[in-house]
């Protein structure tokens, strides 16, 4: 008699495959969950690399990463993190992470921390949006359009995700319409995690940071990933400003300046609930549209 399998929690999912294996001193291996076997997420390489750098640093904290997608990961391949310890300084360190998959480039990653210092402060406020509790989970908008969608794309589509989304506005995932380019989401992992140290969070935050903000760069033309569009991103980079959790609520405010040549072009900032901007985003992403068939 078959065995039914047990259901993976996906926050625990997460944070074991942000826990990778070290091989060597500076050499990380890190593996693609089966649940997410259709392609690697782009916010699985970024926080996973950012996991690698953090272990060859002690003491500063990570407040910038630049990074760039070179390839696409296989997800049934491990992913191999070598560092590069390019700096320590009395202040700042930097890092620069290289991911590998069958010997070539898949990802890069340049990383800098920075031990806490006092000095100026100044911020744009946080705008004023309806609270997360007022808001439809993206998770049950796609549980009401899942019927909507060929077989195939079912089991991508309602794939249980460890970060709740809340728009503020919306976009009809499966029949998206014109909208503004910008969006307001808050975000969330979906239970709280034992750690209190900063580089979990900023690691969590960094997977969570590549969940929507290429679509914001889509939304005027009534295009996505599910009809009319080849996405995927090229870049990104982020910044940390101040410390929180991310198994706390954060609004993630994000528009897109610009479109062209394939390319969109997208911007986010991130604020803890009580108004303070803890980091800011930039992604630059391939926004092909699909040619139809003749």
């Amino acid at each position: 008699m078959a065995t039914e399998s047990k259901k993976v929690d996906p926050v625990d999912e997460l944070v074991g495959i942000l826990d990778l294996e070290r091989i060597e001193v500076d050499r990380f291996r890190g593996f693609t969950p089966p649940s997410r076997s259709i392609r690697i997420f782009g916010g699985q390489v970024i926080s996973q690399a950012l996991v690698a750098a953090c272990r060859t640093v002690d003491g500063p904290i990570c407040h910038s990463l630049h990074a760039y997608f070179i390839r696409p990961g296989n997800p049934e391949v491990p992913i191999l993190y070598e560092v590069d310890r390019a700096r320590d300084g009395k202040s700042f360190a930097t890092r620069r992470v290289i991911a590998i998959q069958n010997g070539e480039q898949i990802f890069n990653l340049a990383a800098s921390f920075h031990n806490k210092e006092e000095g100026f402060e100044h911020q744009q406020e946080m705008p004023d949006v309806p609270a997360p509790e007022d808001l439809t989970s993206e998770a049950e908008q796609r549980l009401s359009m899942a019927q909507q969608l060929p077989e195939p794309m079912k089991s991508a589509f309602m794939a249980e995700q460890p970060i709740d989304i809340r728009s503020v506005k919306p976009q009809n995932i499966v029949n998206p319409q014109k909208l503004e380019p910008e969006n307001f989401t808050w975000i969330k992992l979906k239970k709280r995690v034992a750690a209190d140290d900063q580089h979990t969070h900023h690691t969590i935050l960094a997977y969570a940071s590549d969940m929507s903000l290429l679509d914001t760069c889509v939304r005027p033309h009534g295009v996505n990933f599910f009809k009319g569009a080849q996405m995927a991103s090229l870049d990104h980079a982020m910044w940390f400003h101040g410390e929180f959790r991310a198994d706390e609520w954060l609004l993630y405010v994000q528009e897109s300046p610009k479109a062209s040549n394939g390319r969109g072009m997208n911007f986010g900032r991130i604020y803890r609930r009580d108004g303070v901007l803890i980091a800011t985003v930039a992604q630059e992403g391939l926004i092909r549209p699909y040619k139809s068939k003749r």
